[in-house]
């Protein structure tokens, strides 16, 4: 298939993830602001921590620093953390799976466009809104220099790659429908692990150095936590290259993987309605 046949198939089901978002505005509009909401908390919080520390450098960062981590962090998690498992879950209980399944295209591939589709309207709903609102609070409140086009440059492909990390991450993790069914509770876990392991609570440059070793070779530091870093021009030069390549590996093994994955749950699919 050629990339102009292959976008004309399955980009109508990112646009109509769009349309769908559009749709149902309130529910979008209340998970953005339950997040920003989140990050408003975390803001006040690491103010406290700091105030309380008597300012100085935690962790590698600034109070300055630390301010614009939580609200950048809240930009990339707003377009980049796309859920799709419910997606899958929700195909597998209905049983429209099967539907699917013998319709000529790619399963995964229309759950991933979905996903762009969320991803995109995130993009031009709130995210470019409160990135201007942190450059504006960088100039005039913080009296910090703007960032750099390139280190936003490259903060925009990391944020592509952890895209991609995420929607493939996420379509092997709702596969497990086809074992379970349901995931709910699953899901939930799933939410406060990924909080913790991709740095959106806690900056991974907080936690002993072992312990970021191994962090930095998860997939989860590939999410929000590299791009975020990235941005504050806290990666230049090998370790930025080295970074956006771990990126790189990751979205090809995470791929692979769901390949695998997906090969197999598909000889023992059992449909519950349809």
């Amino acid at each position: 298939m050629n990339m102009k046949k292959f976008f004309r198939t399955y980009f109508p089901f990112a646009s109509n993830q769009i349309k769908a978002c559009m749709a149902y505005k309130g529910s979008v509009y209340l998970f953005i602001l339950c997040s920003l909401f989140s990050s408003l908390i975390n803001y006040y919080l690491w103010k406290a921590v700091y105030g309380s520390a008597g300012g100085g450098v935690i962790g590698g960062l600034t109070v300055s620093e630390m301010v614009i981590y939580v609200f950048m962090t809240y930009v990339t998690r707003t377009v980049a953390n796309v859920s799709i498992n419910e997606e899958v879950s929700f195909d597998v209980v209905k049983g429209t799976v099967a539907n699917n399944l013998i319709k000529p295209i790619d399963y995964r591939m229309s759950i991933i466009f979905r996903g762009f589709g969320y991803s995109l309207y995130n993009f031009i709903m709130p995210a470019v809104f409160v990135w201007i609102g942190v450059e504006i609070y960088r100039a005039k409140v913080l009296c910090l220099p703007f960032t750099g086009w390139v280190n936003l440059l490259f903060y925009v492909l990391s944020m592509i790659l952890s895209l991609l990390i995420y929607l493939l991450f996420d379509f092997c993790f709702g596969l497990i429908a086809f074992f379970t069914t349901y995931i709910f509770g699953l899901q939930m876990i799933e939410s406060a692990v990924l909080s913790f392991l991709t740095g959106q609570l806690i900056p991974l440059t907080f936690f002993p150095e072992t312990v970021q070793k191994v962090f930095n070779f998860m997939p989860f530091s590939s999410m929000t936590y590299a791009p975020v870093m990235i941005y504050l021009g806290k990666f230049q030069g090998s370790e930025l290259a080295f970074v956006l390549l771990r990126q790189v590996i990751w979205v090809i093994l995470l791929y692979v993987t769901g390949s695998l994955i997906w090969k197999r749950v598909t000889k023992r699919l059992i449909v519950l309605g349809g």
